[in-house]
């Protein structure tokens, strides 16, 4: 059971590439472009409450056969993005792992009967860095990047999170690190504008509905509204699956949104 002293869980906005640390206006758009963003980031721990003793990020970027936890004590940057300022090949986020939480969560998935392992050398990559580096720029709070399934089943992600739910009573932080828009061809097109507005209507009524029919929404996310226009392939929402397991029955809300690129984002709260 989940009190209402456990950690919450996020489904955060992870940007463009490395957006906060570079002059937006060279990639065409205005320089303020991700100020907003940034700004709510680097707010995040505040609104905990308590500093977490570990965390755990499920990053749009990273996809296995099965859960996959890294056990790296020192994990290393992963700059998986192309065509950016050479400084942003230059980031640092030297934060500590943490392997037996990795541990931890491989028995919790292992248990509720999902398919779970460690790897021992899977490092940061920019679905963890770039907004964590914003989050906790000091970099002094362990943290284990955990894989989604390629499978990209919903309510199996939705499950897997529901298993991690238990970490949030031991001060960790679990934080789904993705897009609530994802449609490369469509960001900086009017073409983005309706559709994104639909389908975030929709993500947030299906966030703060009760747990079940929360659970209900989101298994069936790719029948909303705008679904499909606002994500072709549903690697940077599924993460949103996870996090929204793992707040339990612990409510949710759409806690920042923004128009960023013609295009609306938005991030969510879960207890």
């Amino acid at each position: 059971m989940v009190t209402d002293t456990a950690m919450p869980t996020f489904f955060i906005p992870h940007g463009g590439g490395p957006c906060f640390f570079m002059d937006w206006s060279l990639m065409g758009g205005p320089a303020d472009t991700w100020d907003k963003t940034e700004h709510w980031l680097r707010g995040l721990v505040e609104t905990l409450p308590a500093r977490p003793k570990g965390i755990v990020v499920i990053s749009g970027h990273w996809e296995e056969d099965a859960y996959t936890a890294s056990t790296a004590e020192q994990p290393e940057m992963i700059f998986d993005y192309y065509g950016f300022p050479q400084h942003t090949y230059e980031l640092s986020f030297p934060a500590p792992g943490a392997p037996k939480l990795a541990e931890r969560i491989v028995s919790l998935l292992q248990g509720a009967g999902l398919p779970a392992r460690t790897d021992p050398s899977r490092g940061f990559d920019h679905g963890v860095f770039v907004p964590f580096l914003l989050i906790t720029p000091d970099a002094d709070i362990p943290v284990v990047p955990l894989s989604m399934r390629n499978t990209m089943d919903p309510a199996e992600h939705i499950a897997a999170g529901r298993a991690l739910a238990p970490l949030r009573e031991e001060g960790i932080l679990i934080v789904g690190s993705g897009m609530s828009f994802h449609n490369m061809r469509s960001f900086r097109s009017p073409a983005a504008r309706e559709p994104s507005a639909i389908f975030d209507e929709w993500l947030t009524r299906a966030a703060e509905a009760p747990a079940a029919e929360r659970d209900a929404m989101l298994g069936q996310w790719s029948s909303a509204p705008a679904a499909r226009m606002a994500h072709p392939r549903e690697e940077h929402l599924m993460p949103m699956m996870i996090a929204a397991g793992a707040g339990a029955q612990s409510a949710g809300a759409r806690v920042f949104t923004d128009n960023v690129m013609m295009a609306d984002v938005s991030a969510y709260r879960f207890g």
